[in-house]
């Protein structure tokens, strides 16, 4: 399903169920350090029901579904769906995962507990999804919004990578990342509280193939441009990193979260 949002490349059409086969083999990327705030948090265990947003082919779900929280997932696009379906079955894991917007989500009233939203956030409309959120959450209920992104202004290898995406699709917005806590639209505060923002580095492994796998099935190649465009990109990207990058080696990024409560009554407008 293409989207056209005029915030995100310049109104450029985009649909990650174009990328869905390589986003299903080379996103599954965060590390134990990013789960393990997560649980620290006390979310996502033992006893609370979660619904994921934007859960793409269902990686935070599935990584974290050992530690006992049931889970429910939703994505916009079929395909990813499909994709998170497959990988949850291979592993015996019992997910329900369905395809739908954020925005258009309904369960009853006091369903979850949690709310997760990792890398997704920043598409939603906060003004129709925020209440449906806290409507959705228990008393006491939390809404958790993660993301995670390579830093090209401190590592080579990214920067690298990210000009010649824009090489080939210049319309991209998603470069030029920086380090800063998420982001939250002027809504949030009629619903949620902010409760703890963490913000912290991590080295992600990768080889070769790998990361050319995650840069391929980032939105400005793989959820963007044609088939003909990804080979022509792909087959210069590979070269590039035979020249640049050893077989094996390490992409800074950063992580950053923010714990929310959601709040029991909100202000009369």
């Amino acid at each position: 399903m293409a989207v056209v949002n005029p915030e995100l490349d310049g109104g450029k059409p985009f649909d990650w169920g174009k990328a869905s086969a390589d986003y299903a083999k080379y996103r599954d990327i965060y590390p134990e350090m990013f789960y393990r705030q997560i649980l620290d948090a006390g979310l996502c265990v033992q006893g609370q029901t979660v619904l994921d947003l934007g859960t793409g082919t269902g990686v935070l779900p599935r990584n974290l579904y050992r530690y006992g929280a049931q889970f429910v997932g939703i994505d916009l696009s079929p395909e990813q769906i499909e994709q998170a379906r497959r990988l949850a079955k291979q592993a015996g894991m019992q997910i329900d995962f369905f395809a739908c917007p954020a925005e258009s989500v309904d369960f009853p009233d006091h369903t979850f507990d949690v709310v997760t939203a990792c890398q997704c956030f920043f598409y939603f409309d906060a003004k129709k999804l925020l209440p449906n959120l806290r409507r959705m959450l228990r008393p006491g209920g939390r809404l958790a919004i993660l993301y995670m992104a390579w830093l090209p202004g401190e590592d080579p290898i990214a920067r690298a990578s990210e000009q010649l995406v824009l090489r080939y699709n210049p319309s991209w917005s998603g470069g030029g990342e920086t380090r800063h806590p998420i982001e939250l639209p002027p809504e949030t505060e009629m619903y949620f509280t902010v409760e703890q923002e963490y913000l912290f580095d991590l080295k992600i492994p990768f080889t070769r193939e790998s990361w050319n796998g995650r840069m391929k099935a980032c939105r400005g190649i793989g959820a963007t441009l044609s088939p003909e465009e990804i080979a022509a990109w792909e087959k210069e990207h590979l070269q590039l990193l035979r020249t640049i990058a050893p077989e094996a080696f390490t992409v800074k990024h950063y992580a950053a979260i923010a714990e929310l409560t959601k709040k029991e009554h909100t202000p009369c407008t």
